[in-house]
């Protein structure tokens, strides 16, 4: 049986390019085989601007400073686990504007590829993100909540979000 991943805290990234947007499918943990963003959980000591950066280049290649980071949406994604246990991670989502290097295939990212913002592979993403990701690139910041169950394959319950005009301190 697969090791189910507890995480907190996490960051996901999306590199643009004009009127594209960079995802890669994730090859294994949370979202396997999904089309995604670039990101994870923050080291010891870490911010959260610094662990965005810090994943983007160890999953892309791509590297990034943090005033480069634009945040859009924070989500609260509540994960069932398979013992019925449920642990909460936050999840922090941003734009990447500006970026250098040629994005690559690492370990557990795939296939990097460039898609038009509004022809995203939504139903091949994350349950959840095919509700959430079409708001933020229309350009709207939004803060949500999203019930899932084990694994994080199915969504338990709908995906709720509003919409803000900036983002609490962290």
């Amino acid at each position: 049986m697969n090791e189910e991943k507890v995480l907190f805290t996490a960051t996901v990234c999306f590199p643009l390019r004009g009127d594209e947007v960079l995802l890669a499918r994730k090859t294994r943990k949370i979202g396997a085989g999904c089309w995604n963003g670039y990101g994870g959980g923050p080291e010891a000591g870490e911010s959260l601007l610094c662990a965005a950066v810090r994943e983007l280049f160890e999953e892309s290649s791509l590297r990034a400073l943090p005033e480069d980071l634009e945040k859009v949406a924070i989500m609260d994604f509540h994960n069932t686990k398979t013992d019925g246990n449920v642990f909460v991670a936050r999840v922090h989502f941003y734009m990447v504007n500006k970026w250098e290097g040629v994005p690559i295939a690492t370990e557990e990212m795939a296939d990097p590829t460039w898609f038009k913002r509004d022809e995203l592979p939504l139903l091949e993403m994350m349950p959840a993100d095919r509700i959430l990701i079409p708001p933020v690139f229309a350009g709207k910041k939004v803060i949500g909540t999203a019930h899932y169950g084990p694994f994080q394959k199915e969504l338990i319950g709908e995906v709720s979000y509003s919409e803000v005009k900036e983002f609490p301190e962290v």
